[in-house]
């Protein structure tokens, strides 16, 4: 005998339920990645402030061999652009490009002479853009390393 039974079709597709917890694991793990990456890019400013530092005092100490001075605080860090006036022995630009600003865009702080001594201080306020501050509002000086 042959009997012939009729099957219903299997249904193709996911409930909405499925469709809910799979949308919910993945706006965690972006929550989750973003946050780490938002952390990342506060770390990079902060290297990247460092690595400009690093820079102008490089320029500055070949600035300060040529020249026999650092420059002072009323002439800035432009003097490592353009000539100050009075300055003899300036061999410059020694900085390639324009002046850039702090990864915050903010100007640099340029002290000389300074309260650090014989060498010029160089400061980025951080994120918050004033003085003090820790973790990614921290300031960034020429003089401390880290």
């Amino acid at each position: 005998m042959n009997i012939s039974r009729r099957r219903r079709p299997a249904q193709a597709g996911v409930t909405l339920i499925e469709m809910l917890v799979v949308v919910t694991i993945i706006a965690l793990f972006a929550g989750l990645v973003g946050l780490r990456m938002w952390k990342q890019a506060d770390k990079a400013r902060t290297t990247a402030a460092r690595a400009q530092i690093n820079t102008f005092m490089t320029a500055l100490n070949t600035y300060k061999m040529d020249t026999g001075v650092f420059p002072t605080s009323e002439q800035g860090l432009q003097a490592l652009r353009t000539a100050p006036q009075g300055v003899n022995n300036w061999q410059g630009p020694y900085l390639e490009r324009e002046l850039p600003l702090d990864p915050w865009s903010r100007p640099y702080i340029y002290h000389y002479p300074s309260e650090q001594g014989d060498e010029p201080e160089i400061i980025s306020y951080g994120a918050d853009g004033q003085s003090g501050g820790s973790g990614g509002d921290a300031d960034i000086v020429s003089w401390k390393s880290q």
